[in-house]
């Protein structure tokens, strides 16, 4: 099997596919958006929160390879209920994962599926996106309803 069928595998593709069920609407009063510049996908986020600053919907435009739609569409899978906090910790253990070899796999829900990309430094950025976009549309302290 080539590296690119390891890659881009059934399940991947699939959840690249799903994408679709996460449209960015314009209803979704928080935005924020983030490039990978290494390979230029791009994903703008829409967001809504509770009072207490915790997501209760997303919608996404994403311009990315199929790793940076398959972790938008695992992001938005769980990201109901998560809060800037949570989201800053994931990315945290996102970004240690991707450059430390021992490091763990984050416990973000289906990240094994996008795992093979870690040997890939050019999608790095993308699987990042979704969490870089989303801390840049929620606010740094939760805003009052």
């Amino acid at each position: 099997m080539s590296q690119a069928a390891t890659l881009y595998s059934p399940e991947v593709l699939g959840l690249a596919t799903s994408l679709a069920a996460v449209p960015l609407t314009e209803d979704l009063p928080l935005r924020g958006s983030a490039r990978a510049p290494v390979c230029g996908s791009v994903i703008e986020l829409g967001a809504e929160t509770d009072a207490k600053g915790a997501l209760v919907r997303i919608g996404m435009r994403v311009h990315a390879c199929a790793i940076g739609q398959a972790s938008a569409a695992l992001f938005a899978a769980a990201a109901k209920h998560q809060d800037r906090a949570a989201i800053v910790q994931t990315l945290g253990q996102i970004e240690t994962w991707l450059s430390d070899p021992a490091a763990p796999l984050p416990e973000w829900p289906g990240l094994a599926a996008i795992a093979p990309a870690r040997e890939y430094p050019a999608r790095h950025g993308a699987i990042m996106l979704p969490w870089k976009a989303a801390l840049a549309a929620l606010p740094s302290v939760p805003q009052a309803r």
